[in-house]
């Protein structure tokens, strides 16, 4: 093939991809548009997601022994007694501070046992709940994958309270540039470096009922 017949070949493929190009019209730029922005806003904190990681933060000045126990509670909007607490009970305390009420909607849910005193207070079943009400996430070891007021659920083989565990992500990260969780695995609610401390069994985004 002669040069002048290769410099035609090239043209028809560039007229080609700029007739492509123009016939695929507003609709489908939008949709890149659209793609692009929704990869840009999950990149950013939520103002909720903020206020929740606050919320959940404030419980570290609060004294509180780990305990399990099954406990009878009004419902809705039950608790067990301030000074007791577990894994589940920093999540459901910190949506109660935005009158979400995680006892009520788990229920609603129907992802339990129908036990309004002890369903919320699992985190299997805070998992489920999550999953199916909220926004599922990437379960990756990507830290920027993770913002403040997110919901992540672990399995821990060598758990000696629990194999289960959740905790909500913290506006603070480490020097490394890790998001901190606070949660309660046994010494109260605390502030850590913990997100990749366990295997990583769900990450939820969850802003109250629609």
């Amino acid at each position: 093939m002669g040069c002048g017949a290769v410099r035609l070949v090239l043209c028809l493929g560039l007229a080609m991809a700029s007739v492509a190009s123009a016939s695929a019209g507003p609709r489908e730029e939008r949709g890149r548009a659209n793609l692009g922005a929704a990869a840009a806003a999950k990149a950013q904190p939520t103002e909720f997601g903020k206020s929740l990681a606050a919320a959940a933060r404030q419980q570290v000045s609060y004294f509180v022994f780990y305990n399990s126990s099954y406990q009878k509670i009004p419902y809705p909007m039950g608790d067990v007694p301030s000074y007791f607490g577990v894994c589940t009970d920093v999540v459901v305390r910190a949506y109660r501070r935005f009158g979400i009420d995680l006892q009520m909607q788990v229920q609603k849910a129907g992802v339990g046992t129908g036990d309004t005193n002890i369903d919320h207070r699992r985190v299997e079943v805070l998992r489920k709940f999550f999953a199916r009400a909220g926004a599922s996430l990437p379960t990756s070891n990507n830290p920027a994958d993770y913002q403040p007021g997110d919901i992540v659920t672990y399995y821990m083989p060598n758990g000696w309270l629990s194999k289960t565990h959740i905790a909500i992500v913290a506006a603070e990260k480490s020097l490394a540039g890790v998001p901190l969780v606070i949660h309660n695995r046994g010494w109260g609610v605390q502030v850590e470096d913990w997100l990749f401390a366990e295997k990583i069994t769900g990450h939820f985004r969850y802003t109250g009922p629609r």
